[in-house]
């Protein structure tokens, strides 16, 4: 009989603890196989490529065939004269779509919570969350249109000039057609906390005389702090990774100094201009950068509400 006991299992050598725990829990390890097989195939493997980015890539050589140039091609990009404008135009996208999205969704939640008709909150969350399931290219399609100057929903009352040719312009729209499509779906987690609220709390602040602002700050806002904390915290690991379909649709040759980011940038110099090794080290520079982000955000957090992801 094994003793049930933390401390006593902490004293075992660790193939004794290791042995005992897949002993317990193999059901458990048996289920999350088949995710963990496809992580390890789909995104630790490809990680072998990464050499790339400090090798002269030649094709005919294979991954490991190119002449090691260390870190050129990462000062190559700093020295670009795209380098500056790339980035700027990143952390604009990014950044602004990371806040809006952040607060909308929590906003949209705590208006939605408030209702007290059971199918009238259906309807409201069903009709916001929609738009989550139209794809990025008839997104782009329905801006277009929209936006389209004289004929255009939109674009009737915005003069002559499409929008869309506006360098300055693409971020706003970006911002806005994100929150747009994606703040109902996003909302589903903060609702599915709001929830768990027990009703005793929200009778308690009614009878001391709460109305419903005072039940938004001092019940809602608590119970879902935690959730909107990890959520923030797992955002922060793709700052820079504005999505690539979305930005590569909406350029053009007349917003392309607003519009061009890292990820279209990667896609022109690595795919279309066959410098693999050139488009590898963009590619790896951005994703440290994100993960700086990510333990940057989770770090602050843990010092500061006391929760984190890790």
């Amino acid at each position: 009989m094994v003793p049930d006991n933390d401390a006593v299992r902490k004293a075992w050598p660790l193939h004794v603890r290791l042995a005992w725990h897949f002993r317990r829990y193999w059901q458990l390890w048996l289920m999350a196989l088949p995710a963990l097989a496809f992580t390890f195939v789909f995104a630790y493997v490809p990680m072998y490529g990464i050499q790339l980015a400090f090798r002269d890539f030649v094709p005919a050589k294979g991954l490991t065939g190119g002449k090691w140039v260390g870190f050129q091609y990462f000062r190559q990009f700093f020295e670009s004269p795209l380098f500056g404008s790339t980035m700027l135009n990143t952390f604009k996208i990014s950044l602004g779509t990371l806040v809006l999205g952040f607060i909308a969704p929590i906003i949209l939640a705590l208006l939605i919570n408030q209702i007290g008709s059971q199918k009238v909150k259906g309807f409201a969350q069903t009709i916001t969350y929609m738009p989550h399931f139209i794809s990025t290219v008839v997104i782009v399609a329905m801006l277009n249109i929209f936006l389209t100057p004289g004929t255009g929903l939109i674009g009737r009352f915005l003069g002559k000039t499409n929008v869309l040719d506006n360098p300055d312009a693409v971020a706003p729209i970006y911002w806005i057609s994100e929150v747009w499509q994606h703040c109902g779906w996003n909302a589903i987690i903060y609702l599915a906390a709001l929830s768990s609220v027990d009703l005793s709390l929200y009778e308690a602040a009614k009878m001391d005389g709460a109305g419903r602002l005072q039940l938004i700050r001092y019940v809602d806002l608590p119970t879902i702090m935690p959730t909107c904390v990890v959520l923030l915290i797992m955002n922060m690991g793709s700052v820079l990774s504005v999505g690539f379909e979305k930005v590569w649709l909406m350029q053009n040759a007349m917003n392309l100094p607003g519009s061009e980011v890292i990820s279209t940038y990667t896609f022109k110099i690595g795919i279309q201009s066959f410098q693999f090794s050139y488009g590898t080290a963009i590619g790896l520079f951005n994703t440290v950068i994100n993960f700086a982000f990510l333990v940057a955000a989770n770090w602050i957090s843990k010092r500061v509400t006391d929760t984190s992801i890790f």
